[in-house]
């Protein structure tokens, strides 16, 4: 444990492994950001040289806002200066590298300064292929929810029938061929962005940044392709309007032709594989967004479930609850 002038911590250890050296005991006072204890995978392994130890008092948090510099080099890494111990009166590039160079454990390193590890090649064999432009658009999806985002994901159980009817007769009303239901639930979702800020958002530099304009990303399968197709500016449309913009984008996706304004931007999203009959599925959060909603295909029980991938530094599972049931219910 630690203790400070305000509480007693509990320090856990980052990984299991060895204890190789103990360089603090009880009762001795150690300066931020310094080396408790070595640990290794083995017993016998050797324990790293150390930094050149810096005077008592000489480190210090930094009292006023970053340099320009650091304040850049922060923004770039991801990084906190709350985090990040200063030399001086203000928080310098120095200070911040002196300090990633104490972070010797690459998993807590931002992803462009942990060291590149190369992959063994497969005992089996076979050939490198490089990845299309929509798999490193995959690929990029889904490093970003892994490596910024803390992503989490519930659903809820719900009765289906009062959407499905809710549909049959807007399509009725409207004559339309095909049935309204997924735009449905998609506008809903916009509405209820409209009404719930705090879902159409995303972190940056550790504040709320909160988007003025409702970009509705709906996932769209074309052969073996995945787009998000995105209906921009949908919180100034009505059902009418939204249903025929989505219709388009939709269209536009299924012949792989979306414009550029079509295939990004998206400030929330929405996905459905009820036609594959998928009772339940976790998507993935798209970046710069902090909520995606997941609708799946009927139970034989006839209940269905409504699901959302969310980003809990913004939303709580309490929030994305109260969305989901929400949405469950159908336009009064």
């Amino acid at each position: 444990a630690v203790e400070t002038d305000k509480a007693v911590l509990d320090v856990p250890a980052e990984r299991d492994g060895y204890v190789l050296k103990i360089l603090h005991r009880t009762g001795e006072t150690a300066s931020v950001g310094s080396v408790f204890l070595w640990l290794g995978e083995i017993a016998t392994e050797r324990v790293p040289e150390q930094a050149p130890a810096i005077a008592s008092g000489e480190t210090r948090r930094a009292t006023s806002r970053p340099t320009a510099k650091a304040q850049e080099m922060l923004r770039e890494l991801g990084l906190s200066a709350e985090a990040i111990p200063a030399t001086g009166e203000r928080l310098t590039v120095v200070d911040i590298e002196a300090w990633l160079a104490t972070q010797r454990n690459p998993a807590r390193l931002p992803a462009s300064l942990a060291p590149a590890v190369s992959e063994p090649t497969p005992a089996v064999p076979g050939e490198y292929v490089e990845l299309s432009g929509e798999e490193r658009g995959m690929l990029s999806t889904v490093l970003w929810q892994r490596d910024r985002a803390a992503a989490a994901y519930l659903d809820v159980e719900y009765d289906p029938k009062p959407w499905n009817d809710y549909a049959v007769h807007y399509g009725e009303e409207n004559k339309l061929l095909l049935s309204p239901l997924l735009a449905l639930l998609a506008f809903r979702l916009v509405e209820l962005a409209k009404a719930t800020p705090r879902i159409n958002a995303t972190i940056v530099d550790d504040r709320r940044y909160q988007y003025h304009q409702v970009n509705l990303g709906f996932t769209v399968q074309a052969g073996q392709t995945l787009y998000l197709a995105v209906v921009q500016s949908a919180q100034e449309m009505n059902a009418v309007r939204f249903i025929d913009a989505l219709g388009e984008v939709q269209r536009h996706a299924m012949a792989h032709k979306l414009r550029p304004a079509e295939s990004s931007g998206a400030t929330l999203a929405f996905s459905s594989m009820a036609r594959w009959n998928v009772g339940r599925h976790i998507p993935v959060l798209p970046p710069y967004t902090s909520l995606i909603v997941a609708h799946a295909a009927s139970r034989t029980s006839g209940t269905a479930v409504l699901g959302a991938t969310y980003d809990h530094r913004l939303l709580s599972g309490f929030d994305v609850v109260q969305v989901l049931q929400a949405l469950a219910r159908p336009p009064a």
